[in-house]
Order: C-alpha cells, then sequence, then structure tokens
C-alpha cells in the first residue's frame, strides 16, 4: 500500500542562486528519509516529477532541484532529437563544482523540514543525472546512490579536466549503478572500468547491466523504455533505499 502524498514547488537558496525544485513528502505524521532525484538532460519534467512522487509514495521526501538553473531557468522539454540537442547544450555549460554546491544545498534544505530523519539521505538520477549522482556520491551526506545510465563517467567531468572516475576514491556510502548491455552513449568496456575502479577503491557497490536494453530504458515517455528492466531495477532502488 503506497503512502498518501503532497506536491509543491519550492525554492531552494543558494550562495548565488534560487534554485526551483519539486517536492513530493508523505501526508501522514513521522519523520522520513530523503531522497534527492537528479534530473536527465531534460529538465525537471513530467518523467522526473513521476519518479519523485513514486519515492515518496514509498514513503520518502523527495526532491527534483533544477539542475539547469544557471543556464535555463524553468527549462524542460520532450524526448526529441530537437529537445536533445538543446538539452546537451546545456549540459555542457554546467560545472561539476556548481552542481556539487547546488545538490548539498539541496540536502540542506532537506534539513530544514520538521519531518525529515536526521541523518544523511540518498540521491538517485538518471541519464545525466545518473552521471551526476555519481559525482555527489562524494558528498559526506550522501549515504546512498543509484546511478542510472550516466554517460561519460569516465571520460569526462563537466568543467574539469579529470574524468569524473577519477573521484570514486571520495564515494563515502553506498552506489548501485543501471546500466543497458546495447546502450550507444555508454560503451560495455566503460561499465567495466567504473566496476574496475569501484572495486579497487573498496567501494560498496553493485553494478546492474541488463542485457537488450538501452539508454533510457526506465523513462516509459521515451521509445527506449523497456518495462522488464525497469521493473527489476525499481526493486533494486528500493532495497537501497531501505539502507538509509
Amino acid at each position: 500500500m503506497t503512502t498518501a502524498i503532497s506536491t509543491e514547488s519550492v525554492k531552494i537558496n543558494n550562495a548565488d542562486v534560487a534554485i526551483d525544485a519539486y517536492l513530493a513528502k508523505p501526508e501522514a505524521e513521522g519523520t522520513y528519509p530523503g531522497i534527492v532525484v537528479i534530473q536527465e538532460i531534460f529538465g525537471v519534467n513530467d518523467h522526473i516529477r513521476d519518479i519523485t512522487e513514486r519515492i515518496a509514495k514509498e514513503g520518502y521526501i523527495a526532491i527534483a532541484p533544477a539542475i539547469y538553473q544557471r543556464q535555463a531557468p524553468g527549462f524542460e522539454t520532450g524526448y526529441t532529437d530537437k529537445d536533445m540537442e538543446i538539452g546537451r547544450k546545456y549540459k555542457n555549460q554546467t560545472k561539476a563544482t556548481e552542481l556539487l554546491s547546488d545538490i548539498q544545498a539541496t540536502i540542506d534544505y532537506l534539513y530544514t523540514l520538521p519531518n525529515i530523519k536526521s541523518g544523511r539521505v540518498g540521491t538517485i538520477g538518471f541519464c545525466y543525472g545518473g552521471h551526476v549522482v555519481y559525482l555527489a556520491a562524494t558528498l559526506p551526506d550522501v549515504r546512498v546512490t543509484a546511478s542510472f545510465y550516466g554517460a561519460q563517467i569516465a571520460t569526462w567531468c563537466p568543467g574539469e579536466e579529470q574524468p569524473t572516475i577519477s573521484r570514486t576514491k571520495n564515494i563515502t556510502g553506498t552506489i548501485y549503478t543501471f546500466f543497458g548491455t546495447e546502450d550507444p552513449l555508454i560503451p560495455n568496456e566503460q561499465t567495466e572500468q567504473i566496476e574496475a575502479e569501484l572495486q579497487a577503491q573498496n567501494i560498496d557497490h553493485k553494478i546492474f547491466r541488463y542485457k537488450g536494453a538501452t539508454h533510457g530504458f526506465m523513462c516509459d515517455r521515451r521509445d527506449s523504455y523497456n518495462p522488464e528492466a525497469a521493473e527489476d531495477a525499481w526493486g533494486k532502488v528500493l532495497d537501497l533505499f531501505s539502507r538509509i
């Protein structure tokens, strides 16, 4: 039985920017763990709001900050080639330092809520958000991370010279990563490289590879949606979040 929830749009004040965010939380009294949801390149759109609500219905306070706030306030779009082009343009304008600062500000916002459970939080991210939460797993407050098909983790880091994989040693909690074996944006050798580095750094982790799945397999708004992989992965996410 799912939990009744309420939703609202909120503002998160960081040092240099006010970040738009979508907040979903259980209506029942009590305290709940917090989950930060990080968008695809398409903004905090219907899919990301739906994921945020699904997490809240499972008994978490979930919040999705707009990580393109500096580049394009209010941006959200669909999944056409043109949409992808503009989404990637904004992605390439982001910087790791700003992303980490904005996610920490989001966590700090969660801590101000009266019904947040004390302690650390979890994160989940998809597409570019999967890359960003791998970065954010290095924040001390992040206890668990679910990273879905984060491209370029092994080869690039926004605004930095060294790729994000070089920060693996700084991950402080547990991380689950999810990939499709047919993802054209993430060669299988890169997922093997990520797995090898997680193992080398003794990070608590699991790697899930879905045979036949491609990029975006969790999103039921996209042609790449794979219901079997999505259902299995969702169960693993809930298992991970139960560790908070």
